[in-house]
């Protein structure tokens, strides 16, 4: 049967101890394996593997030799609870097999939890289950975790309850993570908070989430855009010698005051324009990106924005300047320009 995304998370966190089987299949191998883990540790408990109710098969070995799997279900051990036959990697090749193994199956048999990558709507392992009265198919695909699996992740990991805008914050992260990174980073913050009783914060979650050139390159823009034309050669350097590309360096300031640019020019003011950026801003980033907009200036912006066309044109045609030179240069400029708006 085919058990559909929507019900599929709850599956996972309390699984029937009844069923013949279940297939998880997906292109992201991370993403599978975290259901296949998440459902067999729900199957079997903690001590599942330790007490031997825990069978794995990989693949390979199953095809060299048929009889392992029906012999996994069959076989019973001297520990009380329920039992799992785990197969990794399994492909339409073996869709026979695990068909035969699945038709043997009797109550009190061993469940069997099947993993694959990627399988078309015409793959006979996945019509097998997907046809199978009391076993289940779920597709994984690269959607965004939702809500209901972020909470349930945040309270595997022993946080407190999130307010609004953590929450908001762990969401927009989420879709930013791979499964897996995701997942780290929110049991790095329950680690980090352990024995401190108050609330999440924004700043909690910025001190734990994964640091990536992005966030350099967020340095530099700020002091940019704050007018400290001191800081940006040695902050360049230093970047250029992580391997950040000049032209990646531009693509980022030019989103930055873009940013800025949408935030002076709503109606409604600066904090209405900062609450319609997407992806959201929130915490310190938010407070600071609305200084630097009020600051700035609609007129202002739109010069630095024509210094920072005019230098991804250079930057694009046959130009033999060095580009790590003419960055600095305009980035040079744009911060005179701040400078003249402090004035």
């Amino acid at each position: 049967m085919k058990l559909n995304p929507r019900d599929a998370s709850g599956y996972f966190r309390k699984p029937d101890p009844d069923r013949t089987g279940l297939l998880i299949f997906g292109a992201d191998a991370m993403r599978v394996a975290q259901r296949r883990q998440e459902v067999i540790a729900a199957l079997v408990g903690p001590e599942g593997e330790a007490e031997m109710r825990l069978t794995r098969i990989n693949a390979g070995d199953l095809r060299k030799d048929p009889a392992l799997l029906t012999d996994a279900i069959k076989a019973q051990g001297f520990f009380p609870g329920a039992r799992v036959t785990f197969v990794e990697g399994a492909t339409d090749g073996l869709a026979k097999v695990i068909g035969d193994a699945l038709a043997d199956w009797r109550q009190g048999d061993a469940q069997v939890i099947v993993t694959a990558g990627q399988l078309t709507a015409k793959s006979a392992l996945r019509k097998l289950f997907e046809a199978h009265t009391n076993a289940y198919c779920v597709g994984l695909y690269d959607d965004p975790p939702s809500r209901d699996e972020i909470e349930a992740i945040v309270k595997a990991a022993n946080l407190r309850p999130l307010s609004r805008d953590a929450m908001e914050q762990l969401t927009v992260l989420s879709r930013m993570l791979e499964p897996g990174d995701f997942r780290q980073t929110v049991e790095k913050l329950g680690l980090y908070k352990h024995g401190d009783d108050t609330e999440v914060s924004i700043a909690d979650i910025s001190a734990c989430a994964p640091q990536s050139s992005e966030a350099a390159l967020d340095d530099v823009l700020n002091i940019v855009a704050e007018a400290k034309a001191d800081q940006i050669g040695p902050t360049l350097r230093k970047l250029y010698a992580q391997g950040v590309n000049p032209v990646a360096l531009c693509i980022g300031a030019n989103r930055h005051f873009r940013a800025l640019h949408t935030v002076v020019s709503d109606p409604g003011g600066v904090n209405a324009g900062i609450g319609r950026l997407r992806p959201p801003v929130f915490g310190p980033r938010r407070d600071r990106m609305a200084r630097q907009a009020s600051q700035w200036g609609r007129a202002n912006l739109e010069d630095a924005l024509a210094h920072l066309i005019d230098t991804d044109l250079q930057l694009r045609s046959a130009d033999t300047a060095p580009k790590g030179a003419l960055v600095e240069r305009m980035l040079i400029r744009i911060a005179m320009l701040a400078k003249r708006t402090a004035r």
